[in-house]
C-alpha cells in the first residue's frame, strides 16, 4: 500500500435510500471547511510533489510549447461594415478579439489578456450590435460558468458604463434597432455561495443601453417550472424574440416566440417536450427547424407559425442516414453540416430542399461551420482533425468551390503521421467506431504506450480535434486513441438514448471494448495503456477504475462526476438528471448505485490515478474528485500512487489559460509515462 498520503478521518455515516443502506464516509469533503481545505492544500501539495520529481518533465514542457506555438486565426463575421475575428500569436494565455474596418484597417479591439494579472479572466462570449458599433462581451473569472456581462463602443473603444450580473448559459441577443440586449440571467445565489447554491429560475430580460441593471424589463419567466432554461436569438429581420426553452441537459426542447415589431405574448409555438426543435431561421412567418421527431438522424421541417398544426408542416430535407450537426441558412441555401461514421461532411440544399452540391472536405476530420448570414453569397467553416491545426477556408456560391483562408504555421510536418479509424465490436455485439493517431513507422508489438480517451454522453460526439499536446505525445512513440461510445450523438439521437440512464452500462462496456480491441490488434498491453476522461468522461474513468483496474496502468479521472447519488444537489447538477436520472427516484437509484465511482470502491490494488479537479469548478463541484481520491487512497492495497492534481482559480475547463493547458498537458504525460514503468529522453523533438 502506497504510504503518506494526507488522510482525512472517515466518518460512519450511513443513510437508508429506497431500504438500502448507503455509506457515505468522506461527506464532510463537500463542506468548505477548516478541515476540508487544510486536507486540499495537502494533497495539493503532494501531488505536486510526486510530478516535479519525475525525470525530464521540463523537456515535455518545452517540446509542447513549441509545438503550441503558432498563430491560430477563427473565422471571421461580419456586422454593420465592420469584420471582427480572434487572433492569438501563439502563447498568448487567451485569444485577443480584433476588427477590421471598411478601409481596411485592423486593430485590437478586446484583449482579455489585459483582464487579470493571471490570464485566468477569459471571454465567455461576444455579442456584436447589428451595426457593427457596440460590443457586449461576457467575461468568466477563474473559470466559473458565472459570467458578467459588458460593453463597449467599436469606434473609439471606449467602455461604456453598463453591467450585468449573474449571467450563466447565455448569450446576450442585441434587438434590431442596436439599443439593448435580451439576456436570461439568474438571481443572486441566496446562500451566498456560489460553488454550492442550486441553480434554478432562470429569466429572461431585455436590458437598454444607459440604464442599470435594476431597471431591466422581466420578459419572461416561469416560476412554476423551476427548471426550465432560455436560449435566446433575435430573428435576422428583428421581427421575433425566440426562446429555446430547456430542461436540464436534455436534448429535447420546447420553443416559444414573442413579436417584437408588434404587441404581443410570448407565444408557445411548441409546447411539448417530445424532441429536438434548433431553430435555422425564418422567412416572414415560416420558421424553418433542424429536428429529430420521428428522425432521430435529424431532418428540416418549415412550419408556418399563422397554421402551426402538424398536418401543415412540411418536411424540407429528410432524415438520411448520416446524422445532421447543424444547419444555416446562406445566400437563400440551406447548408447542411452532418457527420459520416464520426467524419465531417458538408452540403448545399435550396430553400425546397434540392440538393445542389456536396462541399469538397480537405480531408478526414472535424468541421465547425457554416459561418455567415442569410444575405451573404460566401460562408467560413473550419477543419482540423487528430493531426492537422485548425484551418479556415471560405466557400464562395459564385464559384461553388472553397478557397484557403488562413491555414497556420506549424514546427511539424501533419504527413509524418497516421490517424485511422477502425471499427470494434462491444458486449452487445454493437459495432463502435475508433480513431487511432500515431507517429509513421509505429511497429504493432504490443508494447506501445497508449492512451485512450473518451466521452460518452449527453449527446455529444466526440469528433477529430487537435492538440499540440497529442503531437508532443506521438513524438514520444505514444498511440492516442479515440473510441465513439453510445450516450454521444456520433450516429444521432438513439445513440444517444442506448447510454442513457440504465443503458449507461453500455458506455462503460464500450469503452473496455476499445482497450480490448488495442491490445488484441497489437498496439498495445495493459501495461502501457493509459484510461482519460473529463466531466462526463471523469464518470467514465471512475467506472473503468471500479470495474476493470486490471485493464489499464494509469487512469485520469479529470473534473468528473463521481458521487451518482449525490450530483443532482450541487450547482447545476440537478440539470443532469434527465441524462442519468436520480437517486430520488426508487426506480432509478439502483442503476446509479451500481455503477455510482465513489460508492463501488473496494480494498483491492488500483492502478497508478491521477484524479484532476480545479478549486473554481462550480459545474461539477470538487467535492466529487475530493471523495473519491479520499476513498480511493483509504482502500488501495496495490504498489501505485494515487494523487491529485488540484489546479487553483481554474474552472471546468473553459477559459482556461494557455501557460495552465501546458503545464496540465505536460503532467498528464509525464504521469503515463512514469505510470509504464517508462523514462522521458532528456530531449525531445
Amino acid at each position: 500500500m502506497h504510504a503518506g498520503y494526507p488522510l482525512i478521518q472517515a466518518q460512519p455515516l450511513v443513510e437508508t435510500l429506497h431500504g438500502v443502506q448507503v455509506a457515505d464516509p468522506y461527506r464532510q469533503l463537500e463542506q468548505d471547511s477548516a478541515q476540508t481545505r487544510a486536507w486540499v492544500a495537502a494533497q495539493r501539495q503532494y501531488g505536486q510533489k510526486f510530478l516535479d520529481a519525475i525525470p525530464h518533465k521540463q523537456a515535455l514542457v518545452e517540446r509542447i510549447t513549441t509545438l503550441w506555438n503558432y498563430e491560430k486565426l477563427s473565422a471571421p463575421f461580419k456586422r454593420g461594415s465592420n469584420t471582427f475575428f480572434y487572433r492569438n500569436d501563439g502563447l498568448q494565455a487567451q485569444s485577443v478579439l480584433y476588427v477590421k474596418n471598411a478601409q481596411g484597417q485592423t486593430r485590437v479591439l478586446l484583449d482579455p489578456n489585459q483582464l487579470s494579472a493571471d490570464g485566468t479572466a477569459a471571454l465567455s462570449g461576444v455579442s456584436v450590435s447589428n451595426d457593427g458599433k457596440t460590443l457586449a462581451y461576457g467575461v468568466s473569472q477563474a473559470g466559473s460558468d458565472w459570467q458578467q456581462w459588458y460593453f463597449l463602443s467599436v469606434d473609439s473603444g471606449n467602455a461604456l458604463a453598463d453591467q450585468l450580473q449573474w449571467i450563466k448559459f447565455s448569450s446576450a441577443q442585441w434587438a434590431h434597432d442596436n439599443q439593448g440586449v435580451y439576456y436570461a440571467r439568474y438571481d443572486a445565489p441566496a446562500g451566498g455561495n456560489v460553488m454550492a447554491d442550486v441553480n434554478f429560475n432562470q429569466k429572461v430580460y431585455f436590458h437598454k443601453l444607459g440604464t442599470p441593471q435594476a431597471e431591466d424589463v422581466l420578459i419572461y419567466q416561469r416560476p412554476q417550472n423551476k427548471d426550465w432554461g432560455f436560449g435566446l436569438e433575435v430573428s435576422d429581420d428583428g421581427d421575433y424574440l425566440l426562446l429555446s426553452v430547456s430542461q436540464g441537459t436534455d436534448s429535447r426542447n420546447r420553443f416559444f416566440y414573442k413579436p417584437l415589431k408588434t404587441p404581443g405574448a410570448v407565444v408557445e409555438l411548441l409546447s411539448e417536450l417530445e424532441a429536438e426543435y434548433n431553430f435555422i431561421g425564418n422567412d416572414k412567418t415560416v420558421f424553418y427547424f433542424k429536428t429529430d421527431l420521428d428522425a432521430p438522424n435529424g431532418k428540416v421541417v418549415a412550419i408556418d407559425i399563422r397554421h402551426p398544426q402538424r398536418q401543415h408542416w412540411q418536411t424540407i430535407i429528410p432524415e438520411s442516414a448520416d446524422p445532421i450537426k447543424n444547419v444555416a441558412i446562406i445566400n437563400d441555401h440551406l447548408v447542411v453540416s452532418s457527420l459520416h461514421d464520426v467524419l465531417g461532411k458538408m452540403a448545399i440544399y435550396s430553400m425546397n430542399g434540392d440538393k445542389r452540391q456536396d462541399v469538397v472536405m480537405p480531408g478526414q476530420g472535424t468541421v465547425v461551420g457554416p459561418y455567415g448570414k442569410a444575405k451573404d453569397d460566401y460562408f467560413y467553416y473550419s477543419y482540423n482533425s487528430y493531426i492537422q491545426p485548425q484551418t479556415i477556408y471560405k466557400f464562395d456560391f459564385k464559384r461553388g468551390e472553397s478557397s484557403l483562408y488562413a491555414q497556420p504555421k506549424i514546427a511539424f510536418n501533419p504527413q509524418d503521421y497516421v490517424s485511422e479509424q477502425v471499427f470494434y465490436t462491444s458486449k452487445d455485439g454493437t459495432r463502435v467506431p475508433m480513431l487511432i493517431s500515431y507517429k509513421k513507422g509505429l511497429e504493432k508489438n504490443g508494447r506501445n504506450p497508449t492512451l485512450l480517451y473518451a466521452y460518452g454522453g449527453f449527446a455529444i460526439s466526440m469528433t477529430p480535434r487537435f492538440s499540440a499536446a497529442n503531437i508532443a505525445w506521438m513524438d514520444l512513440g505514444g498511440i492516442y486513441a479515440v473510441p465513439n461510445l453510445r450516450g454521444g450523438a456520433e450516429y444521432g439521437e438513439s445513440w444517444h438514448q442506448a447510454g442513457m440512464f440504465d443503458k449507461k452500462q453500455n458506455v462503460f462496456d464500450d469503452y473496455f471494448a476499445a482497450a480490448q480491441y488495442l491490445i488484441d490488434a497489437g498496439y498495445t498491453n495493459p501495461a502501457k495503456l493509459g484510461a482519460y476522461g473529463r466531466s462526463n468522461g471523469g464518470l467514465l474513468m471512475g467506472a473503468a477504475l471500479t470495474q476493470r483496474p486490471d485493464l489499464f496502468a494509469a487512469v485520469l479521472p479529470a473534473v468528473g462526476v463521481l458521487d451518482m447519488l449525490r450530483f443532482h444537489k450541487f450547482t447545476i447538477g440537478w440539470a443532469w438528471v434527465s441524462e442519468y436520472g436520480s437517486a430520488d427516484n426508487k426506480a432509478q437509484f439502483p442503476a446509479l448505485l451500481a455503477y455510482s465511482p465513489y460508492h463501488n470502491v473496494k480494498k483491492q490494488a488500483y492502478p497508478a490515478t491521477m484524479v484532476m479537479t480545479a478549486d473554481h469548478d462550480d459545474r461539477v463541484v470538487p467535492a466529487h474528485s475530493f471523495k473519491f481520491a479520499a476513498m480511493l487512497q483509504a482502500k488501495q492495497q496495490g504498489p501505485a500512487p494515487i494523487i491529485m492534481r488540484i489546479e487553483h482559480n481554474a474552472g471546468h475547463g473553459a477559459g482556461k489559460p494557455t501557460a495552465m493547458k501546458i503545464a496540465e498537458a505536460a503532467d498528464i504525460v509525464t504521469f503515463l509515462w512514469q505510470a509504464f514503468g517508462l523514462t522521458l529522453p532528456s530531449e525531445i523533438h
